[in-house]
C-alpha cells in the first residue's frame, strides 16, 4: 500500500525547516544508540504482567507491586529519583468508586417492562459525584443526536431542550463521521467525539444521566472493551465540585437497544442518525423511561506516579520526558473461561518495559547535555488520570520540558517498514521523528484510523493541550511479511480477542523482530533532543501553538 504524505502549511514547513536544521547541527553530540536486550524486555512485560500482579489496577495490592517494582529497576539503572521529596513517587490524590453488588436496572419502552443486565445492553459506571447511591424512576430519556455544542462551529444538538431530570441519549464519534456537513473535519475525530467530552457536557446541560450508544465502527472497539472498561472501579482526579464534570448516571448501550428506543418512538435509528449528521437536528423525547437503583461506594485514595531522572550535563534544568503508563483494569469480570485477571501485556506493560530499558541505556552511557525524565504514571486506563495530575504539579517545569515521548504498546506485531503517531498532529517533534526513522530505512505513514481519535487516548494528550509538544509513538502497520494488509488483518485480530481482555498476556511465542528497531528509533529521537538546545514548538495552524508560545520568555 502506498502511504500517504503527511503535508503542512507552508508557513508551518518553514518554521518545521528551521528547527530541523537546527536540531541536525547538534545530532552529531549524540551518542550512537546503545544495543538493547530484548530477553531483558521480555522479561520485564513477563513479571509486570504475571498473575501476581492481578492486572496493574490502581489502589490494589498490584498496584504496590508494580510501582515497587519499577522504582527498584530504575534505582539499579542508575538513576535518580525524582518525585515528591527526594522520593521515586508522586502522590497522586483520586477518588476510587465502586458499585456495590449488582445494579438493579430497567426502561419501560414505549408500554413495555424491560429490565436491563449490566454488562449485556448496558453498562453503567459508579457514579464518580461522590454520592453513595444512584436511585430514580421513570426518568424520560431525549435522543440529543451526537451531543455536540460547538459555538465555533455554529453547531448545537441541544437547541434548548430542557435536560435536568433527563436521561441523555447520545451517539459516540462527530456528525462527520459518517458524512456530515464538514464541520468536524471529515474522519478526523474531534475532541467534541470523544465520550469524555459527552459525559462532560452532559453534566453542562444539568441531565440526570448520559447513555452513549456504541457501535464498533465509530467507537473503534468492541463491547468487550466498554463492557470490561466500565463496569469495574472508577478513578477520577479530586475535585472541588464533582458534579460539574459529572452525572449521577454516565454508561453506555447496545445499539440494539438504542434502536429498539427509537423505534418505540416511531424513528428508525439509521434514520435518526442521518439527521443527526445536520446543523437543524432537533432532539427527540423518547417514548421511553429508566429507573436505576445500586449503592455506590466512593473513597478518596492515593495512587502514584514513578519518576526517575538522568540529570543532563549542561543544560539540567530543561527536560525531555519519556512516559508510559503502568496501570491496566486489575481484577474484573470473569471472561469465557473464567479468566478475571486483566493482565494488559501489550497494553501497558510492554510500554512500560520499553521505558525501564530506554533508562538503562541513558543512565549507562554518556550523559545527556538534558535532563531525561523516566516518568510510568497511574491511571491512564480511568482517563489519563495519572498524566493529567503531573501536567497541572509538574516535577519539571513544563515551560522547559523541550518534549514528550509516549509509549502505548510500542511495539509492533512483527518487524515493519513504517511508523507513525497515535492520531494526527503537525509539530517539530514529529518531523524529527520522521528524520530519525528515515535514518532507520523506516518511513512515516499517517494514523490509518484518525476516526478514533487516538490523539486523546494517550497519556501525551494532557502534556499537549498544555502546550508542550508531546507525541504516542506507533511502531506502524506495514509489515515486513505481509505488508499492510496483514498488519492490519493481525492489528484487528488483537483488538477483537485481546484489547481490553484477560486475553492480553505474555506469551514466550512472541515475534520479537521489531523490537530492537522500535527501541533504537526512540532513543534516538529523544537522545537528539536532549542532546541539542533547540524547542520543538507546534505548527502555526495548530490548537496547542499559542499555549507554547506563552512560555516562550521562560526559557533561554
Amino acid at each position: 500500500m502506498t502511504s500517504l504524505t503527511f503535508r503542512f502549511p507552508r508557513k508551518s514547513l518553514r518554521t518545521l525547516a528551521l528547527g530541523a536544521l537546527l536540531s541536525a547541527s547538534t545530532a552529531a553530540l549524540a551518542a550512537p544508540a546503545p544495543k538493547f536486550d530484548v530477553a531483558r524486555i521480555s522479561n520485564d512485560i513477563k513479571t509486570l504482567s504475571s498473575d501476581d500482579f492481578e492486572g496493574r489496577g490502581p489502589a490494589t495490592p498490584g498496584e504496590k507491586k508494580t510501582i515497587d517494582y519499577i522504582a527498584a529497576q530504575m534505582k539499579a539503572a542508575g538513576l535518580q529519583p525524582a518525585g515528591d521529596k527526594g522520593s521515586w513517587f508522586q502522590s497522586v490524590p483520586l477518588r476510587m468508586s465502586n458499585i456495590v453488588g449488582t445494579p438493579n436496572l430497567a426502561m419501560t419502552i414505549g408500554s413495555a417492562a424491560t429490565p436491563l443486565s449490566q454488562g449485556e445492553q448496558i453498562a453503567v459506571r459508579a457514579a464518580e459525584t461522590g454520592q453513595s447511591s444512584v436511585a430514580f424512576k421513570d426518568l424520560p430519556l431525549v435522543f440529543v443526536g451526537y451531543g455536540v455544542k460547538a459555538p465555533e462551529r455554529g453547531w448545537d444538538d441541544f437547541k434548548g431542550v430542557d435536560l435536568k431530570g433527563k436521561i441523555m441519549v447520545v451517539l459516540v464519534n462527530d456528525p462527520d463521521f459518517e458524512g456530515g456537513e464538514g464541520d468536524f473535519g471529515g474522519k478526523l475525530m474531534t475532541y467534541y467525539g470523544r465520550w469524555t467530552y459527552k459525559y462532560e457536557e452532559a453534566a453542562r446541560q444539568g441531565a440526570a444521566g448520559v447513555l452513549v450508544v456504541h457501535e464498533s465502527a465509530p467507537a473503534s472497539y468492541g463491547w468487550a472493551t466498554v463492557k470490561n472498561s466500565n463496569t469495574n472501579t472508577m478513578f477520577d482526579i479530586v475535585r472541588a465540585d464533582p458534579r460539574a464534570a459529572h452525572t449521577q448516571m454516565e454508561g453506555w448501550i447496545q445499539k440494539d437497544l438504542a434502536a429498539q428506543l427509537l423505534k418505540a418512538s416511531g424513528i428508525d435509528f439509521e434514520a435518526a442518525k442521518a439527521a443527526a449528521r445536520k446543523k437543524d437536528f432537533q432532539p427527540i423525547p423518547l417514548k421511553a423511561t429508566m429507573s436505576a437503583d445500586y449503592a455506590v461506594k466512593s473513597d478518596i485514595i492515593t495512587s502514584y506516579n514513578v519518576a526517575g531522572l538522568v540529570r543532563g550535563s549542561k543544560y539540567p534544568d530543561e527536560t525531555v520526558i519519556y512516559s508510559a503508563h503502568w496501570d491496566h483494569l486489575g481484577v474484573g469480570l470473569p471472561d469465557a473461561k473464567g479468566d478475571r485477571i486483566y493482565n494488559g501485556a501489550l497494553d501497558n506493560a510492554s510500554g512500560t518495559a520499553a521505558l525501564l530499558e530506554l533508562a538503562r541505556s541513558y543512565a549507562g552511557g554518556p550523559p545527556p547535555q538534558r535532563s531525561v525524565l523516566f516518568l510510568a504514571v497511574t491511571a491512564e486506563e480511568k482517563g489519563l488520570l495519572g498524566s493529567e495530575f503531573y501536567a497541572d504539579n509538574p516535577l519539571r517545569p513544563l515551560a522547559t520540558t523541550a518534549g514528550v515521548i509516549n509509549m502505548d504498546g510500542p511495539f509492533a506485531i512483527e518487524k515493519t517498514t513504517d511508523f507513525s503517531i497515535s492520531g494526527a498532529a503537525k509539530l517539530d517533534l514529529l518531523t524529527m521523528l520522521t528524520e530519525e526513522g528515515g535514518k532507520l530505512g523506516r518511513h512515516y505513514t499517517p494514523d490509518s484510523r484518525p476516526e478514533a481519535g487516538s490523539f486523546y487516548r494517550s497519556d501525551h494528550f494532557p502534556m499537549a493541550k498544555r502546550g508542550v509538544p508531546a507525541i504516542s509513538y506507533d511502531a506502524g502497520n506495514e509489515l515486513v511479511n505481509g505488508g499492510a494488509a496483514r498488519g492490519k488483518e493481525l492489528a484487528d485480530i488483537y483488538t477483537r480477542d485481546r484489547y481490553h481482555q484477560p486475553a492480553d498476556e505474555y506469551d514466550a511465542s512472541w515475534n520479537t523482530s521489531s523490537w530492537v528497531g522500535d527501541m533504537t528509533l526512540l532513543y534516538n529521537l529523544g537522545n537528539r533532543l536532549a542532546n541539542g538546545h533547540v524547542w520543538p514548538n507546534w505548527s502555526q495552524d495548530s490548537e496547542f501553538r499559542a499555549t507554547r508560545d506563552a512560555t516562550a520568555a521562560q526559557r533561554p
